[in-house]
């Protein structure tokens, strides 16, 4: 396993809880007060850190419709930068912190998990390439990790999606997802996420049982996790990333729901200590 992984995350079935931040400058949505952004930013990552979960994620998740890496402005790494400080602040060295820039800014993640001392990143496209909503995503393990050296962030986790969700993969339809696996584990990658076919759909156990004790990687479980499924992943993998069933309704568009993430959290303790 990952050492990396393992000194963030050293816990069994390790929950990741997602800060959906609200539409950024320079974007469609937009609302035209980023002080506003970057408080409920840090409300949320105090939600999270009162209610025990074991790290925590922030993606710019609003800022549809996404644009590739190349498209992206400076804006954006700037804001990114503000509240990732900010939420990094909040919670301090007490959970691990990462960052996930959409679509496909997994350079501009690392920039950011740099300059404000956050623990990992979440990483788009890391082998073969394939089809998003948002274009074509392309391979970029050497582009990212070579680039990881180079700015001297080698203690930043590089967590990275296999046959990811919202996207084809029809060009790779011969390529299995242990195969997808295996290439992302000899490419360096810290951690495999697994995911749905869109956000908060369940991730298929039958595509984790295919990686299971078949790759030394960390398992992660990247959407569709809630109070009723957990007990069917938790002995299956490393850790989880949960941001649509922690909200209102299970919509990755409201407010949190501190509730499901303390009744969530609380199973979970029951789990680990049988």
């Amino acid at each position: 396993m990952s050492m990396l992984f393992k000194r963030l995350f050293p816990q069994k079935f390790a929950v990741i809880g997602m800060i959906h931040v609200d539409p950024l400058p320079g974007t469609p949505l937009f609302k035209g007060n980023f002080e506003t952004v970057v408080s409920k930013a840090i409300d949320e990552a105090n939600i999270y850190l009162t209610n025990g979960v074991d790290g925590i994620m922030i993606e710019n998740m609003h800022d549809i419709p996404y644009i590739q890496s190349s498209n992206i402005g400076p804006e954006t790494i700037a804001c990114m930068t503000r509240v990732a400080s900010m939420v990094k602040l909040t919670v301090g060295s007490s959970i691990p912190c990462g960052v996930q820039i959409l679509a496909c800014g997994n350079i501009e993640a690392l920039a950011v998990a740099k300059a404000c001392n956050l623990d990992f990143i979440r990483a788009e496209g890391f082998v073969f390439s394939h089809v998003a909503d948002e274009g074509f995503t392309d391979a970029c393990a050497g582009k990212i990790l070579r680039y990881r050296k180079n700015i001297d962030a080698s203690n930043v986790a590089v967590l990275t999606d296999i046959k990811k969700k919202h996207s084809s993969h029809a060009i790779t339809k011969d390529i299995s997802i242990l195969e997808a696996a295996q290439a992302a584990e000899f490419f360096l990658s810290d951690g495999i996420i697994l995911t749905g076919t869109s956000t908060g759909s369940e991730t298929n156990v039958d595509d984790i049982l295919c990686l299971k004790n078949k790759i030394d990687s960390p398992l992660i479980v990247g959407s569709g996790v809630t109070l009723d499924n957990v007990e069917r992943y938790w002995h299956l993998a490393d850790a989880a990333i949960i941001g649509s069933y922690f909200k209102q309704g299970g919509n990755w568009k409201n407010q949190l729901d501190e509730q499901k993430i303390s009744d969530l959290i609380s199973k979970l303790k029951c789990f680990r200590k049988q």
